[in-house]
This record gives C-alpha cells, structure tokens and sequence, in this order.
C-alpha cells in the first residue's frame, strides 16, 4: 500500500521510480546545506530575516525539482519557463514571498507529474522546516532592520567631525556621514548620516543625545529607503 502511494500515476515501465528514503535523504541534505548557507550568508552581511529563511528552504525546492524532472527534457523545460516568470511577475515581492511561491510551485510540478505521495511528503518537510526556521529565528536582528538615516541640523559654528562621535560610539556600530548641506542662508548646516543602531529600542535614547549637542535643532531619524526584503 505504501509502495503504491509514492508511484507516479503516470509511471511506465521505462521509468524509474524514487525510492522513498532515497527522496528523504536528498531533501533533507539540502536543507542542511540550505541551513549553512543562510548562517555563513549571514557572517558580515546585511541581511533580512525574510531573506534567510528563503535561503535556508530553496536548495530543497531546487532538488526535488531536479528529481522530479530528471531525464524528462520536456518537463525540464516547462519548468525551467515557468519557473523564470516568478522573478518577473508584475508586482515586486519580498524573498519570503517569492520562496514560498517556489515551494508552491514545486509542489503542484510533482503533483502534475503524478506522484501524488511525493507531493505531500514535499509539503509536510518544507512546511515543517519552514515553521522550524521560523521558530528559532533565523535571521533574526538583521543588519537591514537596524539601519538608518541619520539627518541632524547644527549652527555653522559647531565643528561637526568630533561633537558626535560619542554617542555614535554608544548607540551604532556603524556610522558614516553622506552629505553635508548648508541652509537657511548659511547659517546652519544639515548633516545625512547612514548608521546601523546597536539596538532599535534605544532610538529615543540616541535622538535625545544628539538634541544636547545640537543646541536642540531639527534631527529626523528614518528607516533605509527601499524594501530590505526584496528579492
């Protein structure tokens, strides 16, 4: 009986069929090496958790789609076509978007194929791994969720290469200053600052160190422009 649940419907003689263990044993290796891609990715990089955990489930999606397609050119080709438009489809996505529509995709090829089993048995693992992932937060405390523009107005008199460089050392790990404009006549001096915060709850913290040395003028603190988990 459980033989014949993992049997492609379409199956011939001239085909060989996966054995069940050999079909775990490919998927879970990829998940594993999916695993140690996505922690050596993460090693001085900027990353979102979103993206990492598309990372650590892709390689699985890739080989059960290699083995599902193997030796059949036409089905290769197929999904080789469908498979390009999730990249282009109109509406931009972030990776956990796009890696949860390769996985669906993945799913519905092998059971367009027949091995109805194989279908469920796919779906089970990456829906487990998925939510293991998500469980133990990999990707968690991104660089990209830490990251800011940092825009702070002084009088032209202050000398702005040392005043802040306290409260950068506190509050970021990184700092570097972008542009320098002079406004309302010369009078002041409005400086952009990308930094990368030690810890996003002490924002209000940083903002209030930075107002005593300005002599409380205008400071605006934003998130990265752009989606950090697009893909």
């Amino acid at each position: 009986m459980w033989n014949k649940l993992f049997e492609g419907v379409f199956d011939t003689a001239t085909q060989t069929r996966i054995a069940v263990p050999d079909f775990l044993l490919c998927v879970g290796m990829a998940l594993v090496i999916g695993l140690i891609l996505a922690l050596v990715y993460r090693y001085r990089s900027q990353y979102t958790r979103s993206f990492m955990l598309t990372l650590a489930v892709l390689p699985a999606t890739v080989c059960v789609v290699i083995m599902m397609v193997n030796g059949n050119i036409g089905a290769g080709v197929a999904v080789a076509g469908a498979f390009s438009l999730v990249r282009f489809r109109s509406a931009p996505g972030t990776a956990k978007e796009i890696g949860a529509i390769f996985i669906a995709m993945a799913a519905g090829l092998i059971a367009g194929m027949g091995y109805i089993g194989y279908a469920m048995l796919f779906t089970l693992v990456l829906s487990a791994a998925w939510l293991l992932y998500q469980f133990i937060g990999i990707g968690r405390g991104g660089t990209m969720n830490r990251q800011r523009i940092l825009r702070i107005t002084i009088p032209e008199d202050l000398n702005y290469t040392e005043v802040f460089d306290e409260p950068f050392a506190r509050y970021t790990t990184a700092c570097e200053l972008m542009k320098i404009k002079t406004t309302n006549l010369g009078s002041l001096f409005r400086l952009t600052y990308h930094v990368t915060l030690r810890d996003a709850t002490q924002e209000k913290e940083f903002i209030d160190d930075l107002r005593c040395r300005n002599g409380n003028l205008e400071i605006t603190i934003a998130r990265q422009e752009g989606n950090g988990g697009e893909l």
